[in-house]
């Protein structure tokens, strides 16, 4: 028996996978046929019809794999698939914390198994053809694996605790929740590339030479105290560059890909270091940490009111509420929630970045850091021109162009 809350449910995912449809259709129809004059020096025409063909062919890759996806959580929905995994769940095991484990385990593998033929068609041949891949089959499936097991530890672990407090304080295990999310957050955000990333590439100091002194010198002149950067093997993958900030305090880090340092001179490495720098200076990484928990704690009080409510659990077929079935439907429910915040939060990225780029033009060179921005995004075949409306709803960061024009009052 189908619910008025399964429609809606129904109705979201839907609206959903229509509006991005809309939105890709319009980008699509944006691209320009021309290179724009501002970035013939690093788009030759040869290169530029290049990246046209990648475009065409990641559009497509993106349409399919959308569309089925939008079938398959259809098709699970409509034949009661959850229904049945919960069931299978409770066969197993009456422990309510091994079951809610069990039926996510299930669920995660499931589509871990079928977005793998995806995936793989992305990196071997979308990416291979292209010439951006460096990924072996080893590296991918020692990547997947290692995905799985931290995904399965950490989830498991946050999963068990937050299931321990709803049974242990009732109404209000939200609160601890969100203050066990909380921690999880910001723990991550200190530690990721201490403990996190080392998992799954290597990195290692930049070596003594002028870069390492340009770089030091830029830091001081900009107040930045700079205890490290290091150099990550980008290359094991792919061959695309970037560089990132992570943590705060004395955990701060500065990564290079090692494909950045190939590709840049040293001025324009600089430049984006310099914007790294700016980020942390105008403490955007823990702003962003706090909007995060702020989301975080909406979203958990949101959950606190629906996880045990009777129509979640009947719009999925199932006849006895439980948490993880609760957790499920509200997920599919706070969609346009989520939605709305998330857009928010793009917003918020693209002006942070227009911040940092004006800090980095400050404290190096603005014209490096456009030859830098220009080449990165050739050597990537990025899209020069998306529509206006593709970039308001996902781009976290500018499009070159706007990115350029703004750095050229400095």
């Amino acid at each position: 028996m189908y619910t008025t809350v399964f429609y809606i449910i129904i109705f979201l995912i839907v609206a959903e996978a229509v509006w991005d449809f809309f939105l890709g259709e319009l980008n699509r129809k944006s691209w320009s046929t021309f290179v724009p004059e501002r970035l013939t020096d690093v788009y030759p025409d040869e290169q530029f019809q290049k990246q046209k063909k990648y475009r065409r062919a990641n559009y497509r890759f993106g349409l399919i794999a959308s569309a089925l996806s939008t079938l398959l959580i259809l098709m699970v929905l409509g034949l009661h698939g959850f229904a049945w995994v919960d069931h299978l769940a409770r066969s197993i095991t009456d422990h309510t914390i091994v079951q809610s484990l069990l039926f996510f385990g299930i669920i995660g593998l499931a589509s871990t198994a079928l977005s793998l033929p995806l995936s793989i068609y992305d990196t071997f041949v979308i990416e291979e053809k292209f010439g951006f891949n460096k990924t072996t089959a080893g590296t991918f499936i020692t990547d997947l694996i290692k995905s799985l097991l931290l995904g399965a530890l950490i989830g498991g672990v946050i999963l068990s605790l937050i299931i321990w407090f709803y049974h242990w304080t009732g109404v209000y295990f939200w609160l601890y929740a969100w203050g066990l999310v909380t921690l999880f957050m910001v723990f991550f955000s200190k530690f990721y590339t201490t403990l996190i990333l080392p998992l799954f590439n290597k990195l290692k100091p930049l070596d003594e030479g002028e870069l390492r002194r340009d770089i030091e010198s830029m830091s001081q002149k900009s107040g930045f105290t700079l205890s490290n950067v290091f150099v990550m093997d980008g290359s094991k993958r792919s061959t695309k560059a970037n560089a990132f900030f992570s943590g705060f305090g004395k955990n701060k880090r500065i990564v290079l890909f090692d494909t950045l340092i190939n590709d840049l001179s040293n001025d324009e490495i600089v430049a984006v270091l310099a914007h790294e720098i700016g980020h942390y200076r105008l403490k955007h990484t823990i702003k962003g940490t706090i909007l995060g928990v702020v989301q975080s704690g909406l979203m958990l009080f949101l959950l606190g009111w629906f996880i045990n409510h009777p129509a979640i659990a009947e719009a999925l077929g199932v006849r006895e509420p439980s948490f993880h079935i609760g957790l499920l439907g509200f997920g599919l429910l706070y969609a346009p929630i989520s939605a709305v915040l998330g857009l928010g939060m793009t917003v918020l990225s693209r002006h942070h970045e227009y911040q940092a780029d004006a800090f980095a033009a400050k404290h190096a060179k603005a014209s490096a850091l456009q030859s830098a921005l220009k080449n990165i995004s050739a050597s990537a075949l990025s899209n020069p021109t998306p529509h206006p409306w593709f970039v308001f709803f996902n781009y976290s960061h500018p499009p070159l162009l706007k990115r350029l024009e703004a750095l050229d009052r400095f």
